[in-house]
């Protein structure tokens, strides 16, 4: 696999760790760059685009500190970030990472594949892949994986 620039878009430290060990593993000359929040993903996809972005759906406003509480939560925190990448006409690889498997919509739940669905069809220049991560399962990290090598190459090998 050829080197590659990342972006993770993850408030949990907890889930955030446990991606970047397992990117670090399998592509050790991956660069990631990481935001916690809607805010600084935005300011620093502007600033430089990466080959992949992989994305958590619930984000707060702002990155929690000690000073500041995040602001607001956004449960679809993760879209702010598509639409903005969309309305500024950026196109790359985007994998969308949640520990949910479902979503409410009002009063409607949305499962994975659904969520899915409907992500690729309003940003299909950008959405690729929607994956479940859970960390008691190692699911995610071969789905993961092959999400990147599909992401960067082409293809998965």
């Amino acid at each position: 696999m050829r080197h590659f620039d990342g972006h993770l878009v993850e408030d949990e430290d907890f889930k955030r760790r446990h991606i970047q060990e397992f990117i670090s593993l399998e592509f050790p000359q991956a660069n990631i760059i990481t935001s916690r929040s809607v805010t600084s993903a935005i300011d620093n996809l502007d600033n430089r685009l990466p080959h992949v972005l992989l994305l958590d759906m619930s984000l707060p406003t702002f990155d929690i500190g000690e000073a500041e509480g995040g602001g607001r939560p956004q449960g679809f925190g993760g879209i702010e970030v598509l639409r903005h990448l969309k309305f500024s006409g950026f196109a790359f690889p985007v994998i969308v990472v949640t520990g949910y498997e479902t979503f409410t919509k009002g009063a409607v739940y949305v499962d994975l594949h659904e969520l899915e669905r409907e992500l690729k069809e309003e940003f299909p220049d950008l959405v690729q892949s929607v994956l479940y991560f859970n960390s008691a399962f190692d699911d995610w990290k071969e789905q993961l994986r092959i999400s990147i090598e599909i992401a960067v190459l082409g293809s998965a090998n």
